[in-house]
């Protein structure tokens, strides 16, 4: 194959964002240089004909799916209010499972998990999904291991994102895994977003679980904090930055976010260390220090209180490519 071929699964009710998600950046990177290989995207439906997606929003697709033939490179199922309708349909399923199996790399978005586990694509892998449908979705499919905390994970050659628009940062790393780092940097510009979002990072982190702060002085120091863990982030650093005074600082940070700033930094630098458990074979004591943490002692301390489990054991059972785990860390 030339080109890329790419098929996403759209049906009645499906999410038209968790689809132009996949389709647009992939669409970009063609016209941004993903020569030699590029994408060849194509939307497929049962009976080809126009669906209804859940947002009131018609959407053609280009071919009926049971038209489809392979071999594919990548096969995406989207979401949608209609999944578990979708996931009962024998005949949709059983397409799915037919073009898996030509597929090089196969995906879901959002609640398409259901889909993929009903073709029996997600029996003894770890998965996630949309927070709201993960526990809906493992008390149907008990051979799935549902994450719900993850934006997105990658289990063999099988993928799955968390809601809707964690596609855009799923199909960003399809980029980079097939053309490279730069090409992915460029599409993310071009899509005007803040940043390709790291796999690991939570749905509903410290950051996105509340409403953005209003605030600009809290919102640029809440930037520079994820971005530079390791720096001087103490509470009269960071008041320097923002040139106020501490206490000024500490009213804000207490006022917008309920925390203190130190409060505030640990917790980032916890889910900084935890991408590098998960994504890396760096030694502890290297993490701590990228993190901005005294020594592999003082990591411990703080991550065990926070997460539960030592670094150690975070890694074991969350590195990329560990087996699924099958009881709670």
């Amino acid at each position: 194959m030339r080109d890329r071929a790419i098929v996403v699964v759209c049906y009645e009710a499906a999410e038209l964002l968790d689809v132009a998600s996949v389709t647009t950046p992939l669409a970009m990177a063609n016209v941004l240089g993903a020569v030699g290989r590029p994408y060849r995207v194509r939307v497929a439906a049962p009976g080809g004909g126009p669906v209804a997606c859940g947002s009131g929003l018609t959407l053609g697709a280009h071919e009926p799916l049971e038209q489809v033939a392979g071999p594919l490179d990548t096969l995406v199922v989207s979401g949608g209010t209609g999944f578990e309708r979708a996931a009962d349909d024998v005949r949709l399923v059983g397409h799915v499972r037919r073009l898996a199996r030509e597929s090089r790399r196969v995906a879901s978005v959002c609640t398409g998990a259901a889909v993929l586990a009903a073709a029996g694509l997600l029996d003894g892998r770890r998965a996630t999904t949309h927070w709201r449908y993960a526990d809906r979705i493992a008390s149907r499919h008990p051979g799935t291991v549902v994450d719900p905390t993850p934006l997105w994970v990658r289990d063999g050659h099988v993928y799955t994102a968390a809601g809707v628009t964690s596609a855009l940062d799923l199909t960003l790393a399809f980029i980079e895994e097939d053309h490279g780092a730069d090409l992915a940097r460029q599409v993310a510009r071009h899509l005007v977003t803040y940043l390709q979002r790291p796999a690991d990072q939570a749905q509903l982190s410290m950051f996105t679980a509340a409403p953005a702060p209003r605030d600009d002085t809290i919102r640029t120091l809440l930037d520079h904090i994820a971005a530079h863990p390791a720096d001087d982030l103490g509470t009269e650093a960071l008041a320097a930055r923002a040139a106020v005074t501490v206490r000024h600082l500490t009213r804000l940070f207490t006022l917008h976010l309920g925390r203190t700033p130190g409060q505030v930094v640990r917790a980032a630098r916890v889910e900084a260390a935890a991408h590098l458990l998960r994504s890396t074979t760096l030694p502890v004591a290297t993490v701590a220090a990228r993190c901005g943490f005294a020594s592999a002692e003082s990591l411990r301390q703080v991550f065990t209180a926070h997460k539960g489990v030592p670094p150690s054991r975070y890694r074991r059972e969350h590195a990329l490519g560990a087996p699924p785990r099958t009881t709670p860390a």
